[in-house]
């Protein structure tokens, strides 16, 4: 099955959309006790940045979240690790994630931070498609809506490729049946 990356955001609207966001996180968060949690793999480019650009004392913590394996639609189940042993207890914590599709990964880990009482729980993710956009989720910081496609680039992969990309690009299959066609979206 063949594969073509059709643009989708140009590098230079995610470094500008990132530096607004940081502003918008500084703004919000200046003087408060500020945690990022990382959502490994597909936010660590993401953050990254974000991290450069954020001017608020924080502290960074990291966990792994995976539901795609190599297809381009969720298992539905999602491998959490990385919560155990975070002392969160008291703190303002802002969730990095790089997209919200259905929204199933982010809330199998807003769960499991509630239980470590933080002070108050944020969301910030790079993409959101139409589904997670209907959720009730917590205050988020949203950096671009973008149609229900499967996209890569900026961290993002598909089988493990295309992270190293500086844009993000819908990945379009020359088949009518892609890889994992059938599971569930994320």
């Amino acid at each position: 099955m063949a594969e073509r990356l059709e643009l989708l955001i140009p590098e230079e609207r995610i470094r500008a959309e990132v530096a607004a966001l940081a502003r918008r996180i500084d703004a919000d968060y200046r003087g408060k006790r500020l945690s990022l949690l990382v959502v490994l793999k597909g936010a660590l480019i993401f953050a990254a940045d974000l991290l450069r650009r954020i001017q608020t004392p924080c502290t960074v913590d990291f966990v792994s979240a995976a539901s795609y394996g190599s297809g381009t639609r969720s298992s539905g189940i999602v491998a959490l690790g990385g919560l155990d042993g975070l002392d969160l207890a008291g703190r303002d914590v802002l969730v990095i994630e790089d997209i919200l599709d259905t929204g199933r990964t982010v809330a199998v880990i807003l769960d499991g931070l509630r239980r470590h009482e933080p002070a108050s729980l944020a969301l910030c993710a790079l993409l959101r498609k139409p589904a997670a956009a209907a959720l009730d989720l917590p205050p988020a910081y949203i950096g671009f809506d973008i149609p229900d496609e499967f996209v890569v680039g900026y961290g993002m992969d598909h089988a493990e490729r295309y992270r190293n990309l500086p844009g993000i690009g819908r990945l379009v299959f020359d088949s009518l049946e892609e890889p994992g066609a059938g599971e569930l979206n994320r």
